[in-house]
């Protein structure tokens, strides 16, 4: 039943924010500049507005939670419809003759992946594995370190590819910096920070310890950047390996770095991933109650979100469906959209109430505007299934 009610709810899940593919809104030639500044591939949805197969995979596939996760941290991501007039360089030198085409595309221009068609979850992932492999550069420097090159650039360079391919790269940044008289360097200021990419290890301390120099020397805005992704790299290894120390390491870090708001997002995001991943229902319920009185508060569209993720995590549940029901009523009556009362229909469903489904389904209903037809078949085919 809970996969038949997710179905029904697609449009309500698909208006969940931050969590898939956040795509670069900038030009061809600045997301050239950005994959450059951040040493990534491009990663280029190449459509056309008319195209079904292409809207699928904007409803379906973008918009979910581990693709956004990895091709955030993997790829400057960009939307082009390659059939209007601003687009025509791209086109011309990029060109395609079936929709979807999805390109790899290096700092430099080159074509690292192409490949043609719409792509469900798993087959966009395994795609961007397959792109990320093809230009792994790391090793050209690993035949180098193995001859015995320990020319500082080098190694640097080293470390920024194996970080680029997602390979581990905290042993030659080890061992450069311990080698290293003065930490204070231009140069070895921006090794520390290339190198500080787990939260849970000395380097990211001399991050923390050096952050003012480090800023100075490239950018506050780096800075932070890599304080979050190697808060979130440990918090992924919290989660694979089920530790919470680490969990709580990573708060702490996170802490250390940053200003109090930033630090209480990330520990009240992280908790909810953590105890949602570790399938601690009690432990998510109050890491979820805790997000919802000091960031969500009343908001229709945050809670509305908030409980979308409660019935995503654990639609079975009898704990998490009665908060979902009172934060999805509070959602509707607050927002008035018919979205929220279906979100809410859905969640009396779970509960097995069905007339109390079919009622707050009909209130979604009388709450439509006049051009969402799609959104009525809908509702009405939730109805009817409560007929079933």
């Amino acid at each position: 039943m809970k996969y038949f009610l997710l179905f029904c709810l697609a449009f309500s899940i698909s208006t969940l924010r931050a969590q898939g593919i956040e795509f670069f809104l900038g030009t061809w030639p600045e997301a050239l500049e950005l994959a450059k500044s951040e040493e990534k591939i491009i990663f280029v949805d190449a459509f056309a507005s008319w195209c079904g197969p292409c809207k699928r995979m904007a409803k379906e596939t973008f918009p979910n939670e581990k693709v956004g996760e990895f091709f955030n941290a993997n790829f400057v991501c960009l939307k082009l419809d390659m059939e209007k007039p601003e687009n025509e360089a791209f086109a011309s030198k990029y060109p395609v003759s079936s929709y979807p085409t999805l390109m790899f595309i290096d700092e430099t221009g080159k074509i690292v992946l192409k490949d043609v068609g719409a792509k469900s979850v798993e087959q966009i992932l395994e795609t961007g594995k397959k792109a990320l492999g093809k230009n792994d550069k790391s090793l050209d420097y690993e035949k180098k370190y193995s001859e015995g090159n320990r020319d500082p650039k080098m190694l640097f360079d080293y470390v920024r590819a194996l970080n680029a391919a997602g390979k581990p790269s905290l042993k030659i940044t080890n061992e450069y910096l311990n080698g290293q008289q003065d930490l204070t360097t231009a140069f070895n200021l921006k090794f520390i920070l290339e190198g500080a990419v787990e939260a849970d290890s000395r380097v990211f301390d001399l991050l923390v310890k050096y952050q003012d120099n480090i800023a100075a020397v490239t950018s506050p805005e780096q800075v932070a950047k890599r304080v979050e992704t190697a808060c979130k790299n440990t918090l992924k290894k919290a989660i694979e390996f089920k530790n919470e120390a680490l969990l709580n390491e990573a708060k702490a870090k996170m802490k250390a770095a940053t200003n109090a708001n930033q630090a209480q997002t990330f520990a009240l995001d992280a908790n909810m991933a953590y105890y949602k991943a570790v399938k601690d229902i009690d432990q998510y319920l109050q890491a979820a109650k805790t997000y919802q009185k000091l960031v969500v508060k009343n908001n229709a569209a945050k809670l509305h979100d908030l409980t979308i993720n409660l019935i995503r995590a654990f639609p079975e549940d009898t704990k998490i469906l009665a908060q979902a029901a009172k934060w999805a009523q509070t959602a509707a009556e607050n927002g008035g959209l018919s979205e929220y009362w279906m979100t809410l229909a859905g969640v009396y469903k779970l509960q097995g109430d069905k007339k109390k489904a079919r009622a707050t389904a009909q209130k979604a209903k009388d709450a439509l505007g006049d051009t969402e037809s799609e959104l009525k078949n809908k509702i009405d085919f939730f109805i009817q299934s409560l007929e079933g």
